[in-house]
């Protein structure tokens, strides 16, 4: 797989596939809902959003928070991502856990001041590509 990800030691078989795997690091979402603001890393995730977040209709509701959606499917997402504790990545020197160890890591940059992302028009380093 000629395509390898430097950080990761992931490799792949397309370029592509390469540069949505490096917007898992850098937090980069480039693609915009234009009803709600909402910003995703890849188009297909933005058409997911779209064709199900802004149905009219929303039959299912969680039996948690009374938040509705359009596809029972999501029920299962919507519970894992807002009602699960279960945050198994943790900073040792604070107390800030996380559900997936991207987020963990792009936090430590707060301690460690690592700003890997330069502007190459002004020189400016960022900790998020995000930002840059």
């Amino acid at each position: 797989k000629p395509y390898q990800c430097s950080d990761f030691e992931s490799a792949f078989t397309h370029n592509d596939h390469l540069i949505i795997h490096l917007r898992t690091h850098s937090g980069e979402k480039p693609y915009k809902c234009s009803k709600c603001e909402k910003y995703f890393s890849m188009n297909t995730n933005l058409k997911r959003h779209t064709s199900t977040a802004h149905t009219v209709e929303k039959p299912y509701q969680c039996e948690q928070c009374n938040t509705t959606i359009s596809h029972n499917f999501q029920i299962i997402s919507h519970h894992e991502s807002i009602h699960t504790v279960d945050k198994p990545y943790q900073y040792g020197q604070c107390e800030k856990v996380f559900t997936a160890s991207i987020h963990l890591k792009q936090y430590l940059r707060t301690h460690t001041g690592e700003k890997p992302f330069q502007c190459s028009q002004c020189d400016k380093a960022f900790s998020l590509n995000s930002t840059l």
